[in-house]
Order: structure tokens, then C-alpha cells, then sequence
């Protein structure tokens, strides 16, 4: 079992497996609210232990469609963890410990700050990757 929390604990929750994706979105939005990091997860493998009423949603206005979750107790971002869909990032700095996945992908490369150096040799993209999420 694979372990994951908000800052303050408030937010517990555990994945059956590993995330199917680990990738670093450089988009303006996910940089603002903390969650460059993502890792997708498939619904049917993760697990509330507690806090799931401690999950505040922020919901985007037009064009964005994609809600973001904190925790609004401590603020910790949650990435998309409320999601019904199959598939979804949630920010991988809330996994306690380690993953044997390394960050396989950038996204949104032309938003990268200039400040910000890419320090890795996984694919950059313009957009969404092809296969991130599956």
C-alpha cells in the first residue's frame, strides 16, 4: 500500500498500486496552486483513510474546465482527487515516500518559467503527452 497525505494529515488516503504516469506540468495554473508534480491514479486504487470532508474544490471559470482540490485546512494541493473519471493526476508531492517511477514527461514547456531549468531527459511537450493518464 502506498501511502499518501496533505501537510497537516488532516487528508489521509491509500493507492492500491503505483501511479500509471509521473510527469511535470509547467502550465501558469498548475505552478500557481502547486502541482507541477502530478501522478495519475486510477480511481479503483485509491483509498480514502480520512479527511475526504476536508477537501475544499476550486472550480475554474471559463474556458478552464478542470477543478483543482486542496486541503483547506493546511492548504496542500491536492491536484484532482475528487475526479469520478477512470484516471486522474493528483499532485505527487502528497505520496509519502518513494515511487520506483522517475518524472516521465513535461508538459506545457512554452509556460515554463525562465527561472526554471529542465533538468531531466523525459520528453517536453506543448500540450498534453500522448498516453499520460492512461
Amino acid at each position: 500500500m502506498i501511502k499518501g497525505s496533505c501537510c497537516c494529515q488532516a487528508v489521509q488516503f491509500e493507492l492500491a498500486n503505483e501511479p500509471s504516469f509521473v510527469g511535470t506540468c509547467h502550465c501558469s495554473r498548475c505552478r500557481k496552486v502547486g502541482a507541477g508534480a502530478i501522478a495519475f491514479v486510477r480511481k479503483e486504487d485509491l483509498k480514502w483513510v480520512t479527511g475526504k470532508e476536508s477537501v475544499q474544490v476550486f472550480q475554474p471559470a471559463a474556458p478552464y474546465i478542470y477543478e483543482r482540490c486542496f486541503c483547506k485546512i493546511c492548504g496542500t494541493s491536492l491536484g484532482e482527487i475528487l475526479s469520478t473519471d477512470d484516471s486522474f493526476p493528483i499532485a505527487a508531492n502528497t505520496i509519502d515516500g518513494n515511487l520506483s517511477l522517475i518524472n516521465q514527461s513535461h508538459e506545457f514547456v512554452g509556460e515554463k518559467p525562465s527561472w526554471y531549468k529542465i533538468c531531466d531527459d523525459a520528453p517536453q511537450n506543448d500540450g498534453h503527452p500522448e498516453g499520460a493518464g492512461t
